[in-house]
């Protein structure tokens, strides 16, 4: 978490969280990143605010391979893209 950040009221940071997740580039990243923002922004911590705050700094394309097992993720974010991976996985085959 950059410095600037230590300052800017929750509510701001929130609204530039989700914003970052829904406006990727690829959308299926809009989607998993997203919809995870939807279902725990509100509620998250601090520390689960500078764990996505990580994964959103990351480049779309990675970020889809590792979330799709298709490569390792780096060990700092592989728990957490784990659980986010596994949340998506759970709804989308309760849509099904």
């Amino acid at each position: 978490m950059s410095d600037e950040n230590t300052l800017e009221p929750r509510e701001i940071r929130l609204k530039r969280l989700r914003m970052r997740a829904w406006h990727r580039g690829i959308k299926e990243m809009d989607l998993i990143l997203g919809g995870w923002a939807d279902l725990h922004l509100a509620t998250a911590d601090d520390a689960t605010l500078d764990q996505f705050e990580a994964v959103l700094e990351e480049a779309d394309q990675d970020l889809y391979q590792w979330v799709s097992g298709q490569t390792p993720a780096p060990p700092a974010l592989a728990d957490f893209l784990a659980q986010m991976s596994h949340e998506f996985r759970t709804k989308v085959q309760a849509r099904i």
